[in-house]
């Protein structure tokens, strides 16, 4: 069983303004890692380690999870409000990379329609080759 507490511990008091900006179209606050987390082994940061996704096991349990599965996808559909927005935009260019990589791992963890929405919106449906490349 993975261990999502970090998530939860890290969202508690991150949550509601993660939502607030992405409703707005414009991240302003550090919560990319454990709003939007992507595998580990593409994160450099001690931070981005602690708040990887070993797999597609650890992703699935994510989505399966009563409180983070949701809010995944409340944050998506969230961001899918802005679409004539660039990622860079919203997120600045490194998250924006941040979240290509997520939405490939969720998309592939049998996430839901959001995640290929996100690829088709701001990535011209093409997936994070990284991502795919670690999953394979």
């Amino acid at each position: 069983m993975a261990d999502l507490a970090r998530f939860h511990d890290a969202q508690e008091t991150t949550w509601d303004t993660a939502l607030a900006e992405l409703t707005a179209g414009r991240k302003r606050s550090h919560w990319m890692w454990f709003i939007f987390p992507q595998l580990a082994a593409l994160g450099r940061s001690p931070t981005a380690k602690h708040y990887g996704i070993s797999g597609l096991s650890e992703a699935r349990a994510y989505l399966a999870d009563p409180t983070l599965g949701p809010r995944l996808h409340e944050a998506a559909r969230a961001l899918l409000l802005h679409p004539a927005d660039t990622p860079e935009a919203i997120f600045g260019p490194v998250d924006a990379l941040k979240l290509r990589s997520s939405a490939t791992l969720f998309r592939a963890a049998g996430g839901g329609p959001e995640f290929q929405a996100i690829l088709d919106t701001y990535y011209d449906g093409t997936a994070c080759p990284l991502t795919e490349l670690a999953l394979a």
